[in-house]
């Protein structure tokens, strides 16, 4: 299965720290105060479940949440994260293969659809997208590259080759998402960069499909 990160588990935290600081930490934190309480949350390649212990210092009770991880050794740490009396259940498995079952009232793809080629990222969208509640808020995540900004260019290159010669990867190119909450109707209600613009962060709300999904 192209993507699976259980070959870098055992050290990405600390990687991620050594390349970033603790910028996409703060890039996730950032977009965590917009969850309401009593939410059905999903959260797609959450990694070692970092997330989950800032979600509960925000809501330690009442949220129900889904965390789909391909690998796991990742769901092997994200368990062992304090999660206070939130109902969590963890799914082994690759998005794009999962059956998701009912709505969701926030979407979390934290470093998420940059592992996708192009046609499975518009798929893995279609898929996300009906299961969100109209009106709820879908919490991205990512890397982020200005077309003017060779030194951001040439470090994703580094991260692609280096991850794909470990776990495989499907795409060795970013893909911009951004078109496609704009096709389905999304407005962006906060934002925020990190690590000089090379981590981007939005909380977008769903309001309605503009395009019809088929044509995209």
């Amino acid at each position: 299965m192209h993507g699976n990160y259980d070959p870098v588990a055992p050290f990405y935290d600390i990687l991620a720290r050594a390349v970033f600081g603790n910028a996409i930490h703060k890039a996730q934190k950032f977009l965590l105060p917009v969850i309401p309480p009593e939410s059905k949350i999903l959260i797609v390649g959450g990694g070692t479940g970092r997330i989950l212990e800032e979600i509960c210092k925000l809501h330690c009770n009442g949220l129900s949440i889904t965390y789909v991880e391909i690998s796991a050794k990742m769901i092997a740490r994200a368990k062992r994260r304090k999660k206070g009396r939130n109902n969590l259940s963890f799914i082994n498995e690759a998005i794009q293969n999962f059956q998701l079952q009912g709505l969701y009232d926030v979407i979390i793809t934290p470093f998420l659809l940059d592992n996708f080629s192009a046609e499975t990222l518009r798929k893995v969208f279609r898929q996300l997208d009906n299961h969100l509640n109209k009106g709820g808020h879908w919490l991205f995540a990512d890397f982020h590259v200005r077309n003017n900004k060779a030194s951001q260019r040439f470090l994703l290159k580094l991260m692609y080759l280096f991850f794909n010669s470990l776990c495989g990867l499907e795409t060795l190119a970013l893909h911009d998402p951004h078109p496609l909450f704009r096709q389905y109707g999304y407005v962006p209600a906060m934002e925020k960069t990190f690590y000089r613009d090379f981590i981007r962060s939005v909380v977008y709300r769903k309001a309605g499909k503009i395009l019809n999904p088929g044509s995209l």
